[in-house]
């Protein structure tokens, strides 16, 4: 199974900590996020991996260079413009079009997400489904909800609890949960987003839904999940890997 690591972005949730380096390298425990995040894909089976980088670039480039890419094939896939998720996928999807692998699985990852989720287990939830994109769940506070029908596929979304609904297709129950920032998506996909130049990913997978294709939930209630958007929830991924809740 190859991955992509979401690396790219400002980081401006961060600041200070991402003054002088990119999100990718802000450090927990004295490991970055990306050694965190490549650390944890190599641990499940996942030995080639793309990342995509836009602020600071170099020291993303050097630093991997001087680990010597951590045992692993890592590509770097350039925004002069950030693409937002859709579109940084959209540039690299040639890495996972490459022969041999054109019909495998992948995996795409936020590189400031810390989580214990269980890839092998969203794999076999992927395939035995037959999805198009499987996104990792939970039952949590969040400002942005994934609707979810009664078969665990995707309809629509919400900002807020007491939002509005945007909804893609009808179902007579709907559970509204919260995004950990983890996929699994079938390179059958990428040929099929349609939309160019900076976009969402979300906004594909609603369209797509919309249209009958099988995107769907893989319950991550019982993992441990933290967004590291903001210093403070660094400061207390730091507290969890002290008390051993978490290891990086």
């Amino acid at each position: 199974m190859r991955a992509m690591i979401l690396a790219a972005g400002l980081g401006t949730r961060l600041r200070p900590l991402t003054d002088d380096r990119p999100k990718a390298l802000v450090e927990v425990a004295g490991h970055t996020l990306l050694e965190i995040t490549l650390r944890r894909l190599r641990g499940s089976g996942v030995r080639e991996v793309i990342v995509n980088v836009h602020h600071f670039a170099d020291m993303v480039v050097d630093y991997l260079k001087k680990n010597d890419n951590f045992g692993m094939r890592i590509e770097i896939s350039r925004e002069d413009v950030l693409l937002d998720t859709g579109g940084g996928l959209k540039k690299a999807a040639w890495f996972f079009l490459e022969e041999g692998h054109a019909e495998e699985p992948f995996l795409l990852h936020n590189v400031d997400v810390l989580s214990t989720i269980d890839f092998h287990r969203m794999a076999e939830f992927h395939q035995r489904n037959q999805a198009l994109a499987t996104l990792a769940v939970q039952e949590r506070e969040t400002s942005r909800y994934l609707l979810f029908d009664e078969q665990e596929q995707l309809c629509g979304r919400r900002a807020g609890r007491n939002q509005e609904p945007e909804i893609v297709r009808p179902s007579k129950e709907k559970q509204a949960l919260a995004f950990s920032g983890v996929h699994l998506i079938s390179p059958r996909l990428l040929p099929m987003m349609a939309e160019d130049g900076v976009f969402s990913i979300i906004n594909s997978y609603l369209r797509l839904a919309g249209e009958g294709e099988r995107i769907l939930a893989f319950r991550a209630d019982d993992f441990y999940w933290r967004d590291l958007g903001k210093p403070e929830n660094v400061a207390q991924a730091e507290q969890d890997v002290k008390r051993q809740v978490l290891q990086v």
